[in-house]
């Protein structure tokens, strides 16, 4: 299942991984580390050199050393595994009762019944059909997915947040004696994969029982229990309160930014958008407003030059999730059409709106094979699998799902006893339901590839106080997408539903590969981008070394 979408759910994801006490940082007052030259690195993969021990018992890699060793992930705290398990209850409360809507909404109410149970029958309630049952349903995906803005702007600016920053270093491996590097991106990948693994957890537990509430009991107790279980996510945040790092809020940050970004447009504008566009994308872009190039500067220019690159950094973030709502689109087709298919096929008695349950379910089987496995097999064959790559991969294979879809539907319209009209026939088309289960676990992998990597991404790519708004602006593309799945509404009926999953499989293909080519070279520059010195500057009550105040 998808990512976190409620304001408070935000919040969540940008801290979860923070109060990691065993990802150790470096003490931002000691100096840089000087790398050693080459005719000095001869055997810097066997034996560590004094020069790279810090004055905190710290062997920080040098350049030939980030080159040669194998990088690994530190361990993660148990309390960033508290934060997943408020994530766990409350994706059980979304998914619980968004499993039920598209029935609650398009199928009529069962005769005999008043609580809506079908029992051996179809469960419903409003009976308001396919159409507008996609509609409703994509409009709450939409909202969903807009709140958490509001949300990320009151954490930063009021609330605060939890972060803990970090920085390569060597360990050696106690059984083996290899030398590796501890790299803060693979722990926060490890962070982010668990996170999801706990979100599809609760997703899958709350999807599979109000289903069957849905069909043996009734609406009530499908929406009663997600409301109780969401109930508990204050109750476990207040208990383990003094177990999180929380930092004060950061003022006025936001608004710096845009006036930065304002600034740096200044003087930039040309009616050639070619032009245009090269200025803005030009290292002289920012670099003309920092602090140490303006002479005359604006009173509300309280940051450092570090601070400036690392806003230009999120705005690179920002333009890769510029691409993501191609993506959602795909995605959006299981929450609804997908469902819809499901009731026009043979059942033999599981409910139509559980098959869709396959897709946490292969999150949880394989997260933890990616984790153990996958990754750590093609670290050690050299290659470097970056955030874009995957990504990228995450399009394709969401691309390939909807293919799936498509044909599946071809099959539907062909063996069906009403033809292209199956959704309202009374006899199933004679194909297995679970032949389902392909676009939904190519749906699940390409989530593995694209959406945990997309708040991996925005995560590392902010500003230290900014990462609950990067982290709303990429579920913000979610918002996108469901507004232009509105658009697509009447496609999503007989017979025109093959014409719907085959524009959106083009859109996500054609869509990931401009994704790829547009960020070929942002993709080069991943470590670079990691590895920017930080800024010292925080927001409100902390400056520029901890004296200038916003």
């Amino acid at each position: 299942m998808s990512d976190p979408v409620g304001a408070d759910d935000l919040v969540y994801v940008a801290q979860a991984h923070v109060p990691q006490k065993e990802i150790q940082a470096v003490d931002e007052k000691k100096e840089p580390h000087i790398p050693i030259n080459e005719k000095e690195t001869t055997v810097v993969s066997t034996v560590p050199s004094i020069h790279n021990v810090h004055d905190d018992g710290r062997e920080y890699p040098t350049e030939e050393e980030e080159r040669t060793l194998r990088r690994v992930s530190d361990s993660v705290s148990w309390t960033a595994y508290t934060v997943a398990f408020v994530e766990l209850c409350e994706r059980f409360s979304y998914y619980g009762t968004t499993a039920v809507y598209v029935n609650f909404i398009q199928q009529p109410l069962p005769a005999g019944s008043t609580t809506g149970a079908g029992y051996s029958g179809q469960s419903g309630a409003l009976g308001q059909g396919e159409r507008t049952s996609t509609a409703l349903t994509t409009f709450n995906t939409f909202w969903c997915y807009v709140m958490p803005i509001l949300g990320a702007w009151i954490a930063d600016e009021y609330w605060g947040q939890q972060y803990k920053e970090t920085r390569l270093f060597i360990k050696t491996i106690p059984k083996t004696g290899e030398r590796v590097i501890v790299d803060p991106a693979q722990t926060i990948t490890r962070i982010f994969l668990y996170f999801y693994f706990m979100i599809n957890v609760g997703s899958l537990i709350g999807s599979v029982a109000m289903v069957y509430a849905e069909k043996y009991v009734g609406y009530w107790l499908a929406f009663l229990l997600p409301t109780i279980m969401f109930g508990i996510c204050p109750i476990v945040l207040f208990f383990c309160r003094k177990r999180y790092t929380v930092t004060p809020p950061t003022g006025s940050v936001v608004t710096k930014a845009f006036q930065l970004w304002s600034l740096a447009l200044r003087g930039q504008w040309s009616w050639n958008p070619v032009t245009f566009y090269h200025r803005c994308k030009s290292t002289e872009f920012w670099d003309s407003v920092k602090p140490s190039r303006l002479a005359n500067k604006p009173t509300w220019m309280t940051f450092d030059d570090q601070w400036v690159e690392e806003v230009r950094r999120a705005v690179k973030a920002c333009a890769v999730f510029a691409w993501y709502p191609l993506y959602w689109l795909a995605y959006g087709q299981m929450t609804n059409n997908l469902t819809s298919q499901a009731a026009t096929m043979q059942l033999h008695g599981v409910p139509n709106d559980i098959i869709n349950n396959l897709d946490p379910l292969a999150l949880i089987i394989f997260i933890p094979i990616m984790d153990q496995f996958i990754y750590p097999g093609l670290r050690k064959m050299g290659f470097h699998f970056t955030p874009i790559k995957r990504i990228y991969v995450g399009y394709l294979l969401a691309s390939a799902s909807m293919i799936a879809a498509a044909v599946t539907q071809y099959y539907i319209y062909k063996l069906s006893p009403c033809g292209n009209h199956p959704s309202s026939c009374d006899e199933a088309a004679p194909i297995n339901v679970w032949v389902q289960a392909v676009p939904y676990v190519l749906i699940a992998f390409s989530e593995i590839f694209a959406s945990i990597t997309g708040y991996e991404y925005a995560y590392t790519k902010a500003p230290k106080n900014m990462k609950s708004l990067v982290q709303s602006l990429y579920l913000f593309m979610n918002a996108i997408s469901s507004a232009i799945q509105q658009g697509l509404t009447a496609l999503s009926t007989d017979p025109l539903l093959i014409w719907n999953y085959g524009f959106v499989a083009v859109l996500a293909f054609v869509g990931g590969n401009l994704f790829f080519l547009c960020n070929l070279k942002l993709d080069k520059e991943e470590d670079e981008l990691n590895n920017i010195e930080e800024s010292a500057y925080l927001g409100r009550n902390v400056g520029d070394s901890g004296k200038v105040e916003a």
